[in-house]
């Protein structure tokens, strides 16, 4: 998580595009919430580090492909993202 960085792309196992790295809390990459629209507009959202395969160069790749991803956010709170 150390290689993780603010203003990182975050891309699915099928390199589309996820989002965007805010900065790194605890063990979650914290999103940054300008791409959010809807009910999700104006707040973040996070994905566990455990779902990150590897950093490659200014890339954070998942080990789901970006569809999957989406449904692996949480809140801040840690629970799951409403869809």
């Amino acid at each position: 998580m150390s290689e993780i960085k603010e203003g990182m792309e975050v891309i699915g196992a099928d390199g589309v595009h996820v989002g965007v790295v805010d900065r790194v809390e605890s063990d979650r990459i914290k999103l940054t919430r300008r791409e959010n629209t809807g009910a999700h507009a104006d707040h973040h959202d996070y994905i566990e580090n455990g779902f990150v395969a590897g950093v490659e160069g200014d890339k954070v790749r998942l080990s789901a492909n970006a569809d999957v991803a989406v449904t692996l956010e949480e809140e801040e709170s840690g629970r799951p993202v409403d869809l």
